[in-house]
């Protein structure tokens, strides 16, 4: 998967998708439009002039990419149900800012979510970095994390 910014515009997404087409690689790429960053709030986005608010941003920023071509979109995992609902299943929508159950703090997180809610919500993949790389045990830590996924799959 390779990511580009959303709020580069309809004609930079086109281009991103066209060039992962044409490329000679044996493996396809799949395009994924970033919507709003997980360290951003409302108000950040009202700071840079975006007034909409991240929901609203989001889904702009979504059906910007899904129109141009992108395999799918990377957006906070509050944010993918209503894209889901707006966008359908195939969507591949990647959820950053993940936090197990019970982990403390965000670190530069503002909009996280634990892979059980990213899953009920509708994300096709999950970005865990930091409570695996910094856990005591880091084996231990992604497989409570893929138990945690399972669980809500089932559910």
């Amino acid at each position: 998967m390779l990511t580009v910014h959303a709020s580069g515009g309809s004609e930079m997404l086109r281009a991103a998708v066209e060039a992962a087409e044409a490329s000679k690689s044996t493996r396809p790429l799949a395009i994924l439009g970033v919507t709003v960053l997980t360290s951003f709030r409302d108000e950040d986005l009202r700071e840079i002039g975006i007034p909409a608010g991240t929901s609203g941003q989001v889904l702009h920023l979504a059906s910007l990419a899904q129109s141009a071509g992108c395999a799918g979109i990377v957006t906070s995992a509050r944010e993918t149900a209503a894209v889901r609902r707006e966008l359908g299943p195939t969507l591949k929508i990647v959820n950053p800012g993940i936090r197990p159950a019970g982990a403390e703090g965000k670190d530069d997180q503002e909009r996280t979510a634990t892979p059980a809610e990213a899953i009920r919500a509708g994300a096709s993949h999950i970005v865990v970095g930091r409570p695996i790389t910094r856990a005591e045990d880091p084996a231990k830590a992604a497989a409570e994390i893929v138990l945690e996924m399972k669980r809500a799959h089932s559910a």
